[in-house]
């Protein structure tokens, strides 16, 4: 039996999404298309690949979002380092919630959408699907 954790996943979540700024994904239909607005999918690359995703989006993987976003990394992406607003999402709104408030906790203002990649599905969305592998003969 495992051991019990001093802090569950769902209180950490629950704990993040008080001290970050959230939108639906309803609301983020009505901006993916703004320029000043950089969708950023933090979802694992075999999500995307099974899903698709969100037109213009940016990939992000979870585990490099930290290196990304700080200009003193060696990972550092020039995209984050645009004056645009930033809004993350995976596919439920945990792993993003938790992202934005660590991003948030470095400096970087990021927010999330709430119900994620799959709340874009049912707000009818648009989703492109990524290019099938090209053979090389």
């Amino acid at each position: 039996m495992a051991k019990p954790l001093k802090k569950s996943v769902a209180e950490m979540v629950k704990a993040a999404k008080a001290g970050i700024n959230e939108i639906t994904a309803k609301q983020a239909l009505e901006l993916y298309q703004d320029e000043n607005i950089v969708i950023v999918d933090i979802r694992d690359v075999r999500e995307r690949q099974k899903l698709g995703f969100i037109p213009g989006s940016y990939h992000a993987p979870r585990g490099m979002l930290e290196f990304w976003i700080d200009p003193q990394s060696p990972y550092f992406k020039e995209i984050f380092g645009q004056n645009k607003r930033f809004i993350l999402h995976c596919a439920s709104g945990w792993r993003s919630a938790l992202s934005a408030a660590t991003l948030n906790e470095m400096g970087f203002d990021a927010e999330h959408i709430s119900d994620g990649f799959s709340g874009w599905l049912e707000a009818k969305g648009p989703v492109e699907m990524p290019s099938p592998p090209s053979s090389k003969s």
